[in-house]
């Protein structure tokens, strides 16, 4: 793992730690939004992998479906999980309160700690 994909995945597990604290203090729309930020770093960690990188969300959500799930390096449930984090992260930044109900948010946490496993699996130096 270079020094750069490290730095992403510690930049996933910090926003993952916001996440949950965020969704104990009944802030759901923000929890969601920070569970979004893990998935999409741990993304782009994966992506410098490979030596990509980008500056738009949509062109890291792209990359990643044809360079991890189309190639069947990672199940496609990954690539469905960051597209759905976003279209909630949208209506937790801009929705209002009320707009990510409890569940909604748990779910992105939980998808958001399988993504950081992912990128343990892959990234691993041994």
């Amino acid at each position: 793992m270079t020094e750069e994909q490290s730095r992403l995945v510690e930049q996933a597990r910090a926003s993952l730690d916001a996440a949950m604290l965020l969704q104990q203090a009944g802030h759901h729309g923000f929890a969601a939004s920070r569970a979004y930020y893990a998935m999409f770093y741990v993304a782009e960690a994966l992506l410098l992998g490979k030596g990509l990188s980008f500056s738009k969300h949509a062109a890291v959500q792209a990359a990643f479906g044809t360079h991890f799930i189309k190639t069947g390096l990672v199940e496609a449930g990954y690539h469905q999980a960051l597209i759905r984090a976003m279209t909630v992260r949208h209506a937790g930044d801009y929705g209002g309160p009320g707009s990510v109900t409890p569940g909604e948010a748990q779910e992105q946490i939980d998808r958001a700690q399988e993504f950081l496993s992912l990128a343990e699996r892959m990234l691993r130096t041994d």
